[in-house]
């Protein structure tokens, strides 16, 4: 698939959560959709190692066609989201920034949880957002460890994924949170856990819908007639089978696959014998 498509990235299975709701939205559009599963997850790896596949993992999918890119990753956003902008300043890129704005405006006891990896936390645009939307707002940091591993092997109904989740929210509703922000994509995957460990009395914020409607305004000033069909193409650097059987499970979407390797800090299409 060489004609113009829409680039999406993440570490892993993550990003499906925004894939869904672009579909949802531009559904005639081909998808091109990558997930770094050989380097998955993100989240504990250092800012220059993320920043680094994201610009090969961008040039790739421009290479493959791509006319705009979805970093589908809150890490990579955090990681390299600038620096992606300056190295393809023809390419329009939607990043991923935390729901900050939207929590510190509707909650009523102005205290807000925001669940995301390590590396999201102690990036620039989290602390930028953080300055600029909440300054009357306290924001409490949870990371949710193992979580992403979890939700990469499908337990997405795990009682341990349960666990993880009720150990890192409960603390949160104990310190008067009254809204949750969800700040790696692959935490929507299961929502409905969340929900269900918080109760209905705490808001919570998924970032994908409003990802998904940015990503199509930009679509739309391109003025790319769309293909005929509204393909989607799914990219692995790990196992493509499990990532394509994944998308069913999880979103519902079928598409070809294709294995992708890593040299070094470069990428290669592996050749389908």
């Amino acid at each position: 698939m060489n004609s113009a498509s829409i680039g999406v990235f993440d570490s892993g299975v993550g990003g499906l959560s925004i894939l869904r709701e672009i579909h949802v939205l531009l559904p005639s559009i081909n998808i091109l959709y990558f997930a770094d599963q050989e380097h998955v997850p993100y989240g504990p790896r250092s800012m220059q190692e993320v920043r680094t596949f994201s610009v090969e993992i961008s040039r790739y999918l421009i290479h493959h066609g791509a006319k705009c890119i979805v970093v589908a990753c809150n890490t990579a956003s955090a990681a390299a989201l600038h620096h992606l902008r300056s190295n393809f300043p023809e390419t329009p890129f939607v990043g991923m920034e935390p729901a900050v704005k939207p929590a510190a405006s509707s909650s009523q006891t102005r205290i807000v949880g925001v669940l995301a990896t390590p590396a999201t936390f102690q990036g620039e645009l989290f602390a930028s957002v953080v300055e600029r939307f909440a300054q009357d707002v306290r924001v409490i940091e949870q990371t949710v460890p193992g979580l992403v591993e979890q939700i990469e092997l499908g337990r997405l109904y795990h009682p341990k994924t349960r666990a993880m989740l009720s150990e890192a929210i409960l603390p949160l509703i104990d310190q008067g949170v009254d809204t949750l922000v969800l700040a790696c994509t692959h935490y929507p995957l299961v929502l409905h856990l969340i929900r269900e460990i918080a109760g209905p009395n705490i808001q919570v914020i998924d970032p994908a819908p409003a990802i998904a409607r940015q990503t199509k305004r930009i679509w739309d000033q391109l003025f790319i007639p769309p293909p005929p069909s509204g393909e989607v193409l799914f990219f692995s650097t790990g196992n493509a089978e499990e990532l394509q059987a994944m998308a069913k499970q999880l979103i519902n979407l079928s598409g070809s696959i294709v294995k992708v390797k890593w040299h070094g800090t470069q990428l290669s299409t592996v050749s389908q014998d």
